[in-house]
């Protein structure tokens, strides 16, 4: 693949943060049906300060950046979100390590965020929350790196697993969380936080395509596997 996997993993999170920054409102309105309606507004928050000292953040070790983005999205966001999503990139960056990021080791990145989230938020697949779309979109790339996809196909069927994914929540009665206050009447509506990474996932694989992020590169089209 052109290109290093730290400019690839810039260029992850900074999809991740300005897509959120852009969706607080939808956001908190997906979480105002069931639940405080401020899921919005403190992931909003957190990515928003990411993006502020941008320039400032050392990305050349991956790992490292993933950590310290982790460090600072929990220091602004309230509520549950700043610890979740705080962990989830907390472990992803343990699990990168310092070197170059192949398929497998975005696969356990993920697969260590998914733990650090479930330890946190003493929650599974199947509470209505988003591990409900994170693991499912954590399989979907193990299967495609495993047959050899490469990295547009995979952020491609990241973000139709993702939607799918996210969308049958609307199905689940949610247990953990403020929604769970509300028991059945959770039925029916999807789970603001698996939305929100299926949202984030689209956007991701429009700018993966586009390359049009800061220090974003060109896949060709022999690329075997994907990294970040």
């Amino acid at each position: 693949m052109t290109g290093t996997s730290q400019d690839q993993v810039a260029l992850v999170v900074r999809s991740i943060a300005r897509t959120v920054v852009e969706n607080e409102k939808y956001f908190g309105d997906l979480d105002a049906v069931v639940g405080d309606g401020d899921f919005g507004y403190s992931l909003a928050r957190g990515f928003e300060k990411v993006l502020e000292g941008w320039d400032d953040f050392d990305r050349s070790d991956s790992g490292a950046f993933l950590k310290k983005v982790g460090v600072t999205i929990t220091s602004r966001m309230g509520g549950t979100s700043g610890p979740i999503w705080g962990t989830a990139f907390l472990r992803a960056g343990a699990a990168a390590g310092d070197g170059e990021i192949d398929g497998a080791t975005v696969v356990a990145m993920l697969r260590a965020a998914v733990e650090g989230i479930k330890a946190r938020g003493r929650s599974d697949v199947g509470d209505k929350t988003l591990l409900d779309t994170l693991v499912p979109v954590t399989d979907r790339i193990e299967q495609e790196v495993g047959s050899g996809a490469d990295s547009a196909a995979v952020v491609a069927a990241v973000a139709q697993t993702a939607k799918s994914s996210a969308e049958a929540t609307s199905d689940m009665v949610a247990r953990r969380g403020r929604a769970s206050y509300t028991g059945e009447r959770s039925r029916g509506s999807v789970d603001a936080g698996a939305m929100a990474l299926a949202v984030i996932a689209e956007q991701l694989s429009r700018a993966w395509v586009g390359r049009d992020e800061p220090g974003a590169t060109t896949t060709n089209e022999n690329d075997q596997g994907v990294t970040l």
